[in-house]
């Protein structure tokens, strides 16, 4: 994870993160624990807490803007994978907490 997401958390809070449900440890080869999502459709899930009017993904701990961490972070589901920072979705859940943009510097 890289040090600017750390301090961020922006993305976990902001959007629904769904995903084949193949991702699941249900399935072989999927990494995601079922326990941590729920069934949006036949063969999607969401992590618990972002398929919400105010997303959240339960994984997510610290405070966002300051210093935050995934608790299944080797586990993630490709659709976090996906997110990298400064990228498009990284500035708009940033905004949607009132967090500048980041910078060419901070992103290294």
């Amino acid at each position: 994870m890289s040090d600017v997401c750390q301090q961020c958390g922006a993305c976990c809070a902001t959007f629904r993160v769904s995903f084949y449900f193949g991702e699941t440890d249900q399935v072989p080869g999927g990494t995601v624990p079922a326990d941590l999502v729920e069934p949006i459709s036949p063969f999607h899930v969401a992590m618990r807490g972002t398929n919400q009017p105010q997303p959240h993904c339960q994984q997510l701990s610290g405070t966002v803007g300051q210093a935050v961490g995934c608790q299944i972070y080797p586990l993630r589901s490709s659709t976090c994978r996906e997110v990298q920072p400064g990228d498009e979705h990284c500035h708009k859940a940033r905004a949607h907490h009132g967090l500048p943009a980041l910078t060419a510097a901070q992103l290294g």
